[in-house]
This record gives structure tokens, C-alpha cells and sequence, in this order.
């Protein structure tokens, strides 16, 4: 088990506004615009916490075209969030 990697995990998916992201991102990629209007908080607060999650390893970026499109790369983060939707 690679303890250190997912203490760090779990530490950056440990903020309720993180989990809200992860858990719309696993439905679909949506860029930053999209997640402010669904979770209806400030850009600049999604962007910090998604810069977080990016940072991490939870999610990568993708350009089209002048968007930025953020999806989950990390797999055990949607094992985690099936586990605490239980």
C-alpha cells in the first residue's frame, strides 16, 4: 500500500466543495464556467480547488480552444466517492 500517495489523495479530496467538483466532473468534463454555475460559488474559488485537484494528480486539463475542459484521471477517486455514497 503506498501510504504517503493516499494520505496525499485524501487530503486534497478532504474539502466539501472538492468532493461537490469530483462528484460533477464524474458525470461529465466540464470547464470552470460550468462548475461555478452549478455549485454557484466564485471562479476564483473553483479554480483554486481545482488547481489542488490538478495538482494532485485527481484531475488533468485539456484545452478546446480558448476552454479548458477538466476531467478525473485518478481512479481510485471514483472508487472513494462510490464508497462514501454508500
Amino acid at each position: 500500500m503506498e501510504y504517503e500517495k493516499n494520505s496525499e489523495l485524501l487530503k486534497a479530496m478532504g474539502h466539501p466543495v472538492r468532493l461537490k467538483i469530483i462528484e460533477n466532473l464524474m458525470r461529465n468534463e466540464c470547464n470552470v464556467k460550468e462548475v461555478m454555475s452549478i455549485l454557484g460559488i466564485p471562479q476564483a474559488t473553483v479554480s483554486q480547488h481545482l488547481g489542488i485537484l490538478k495538482n494532485r494528480g485527481i484531475v488533468v486539463a485539456r484545452k478546446e480552444g480558448v476552454r479548458t475542459c477538466y476531467s478525473i484521471v485518478e481512479e481510485k477517486v471514483r472508487d472513494i466517492l462510490d464508497i462514501l455514497k454508500r
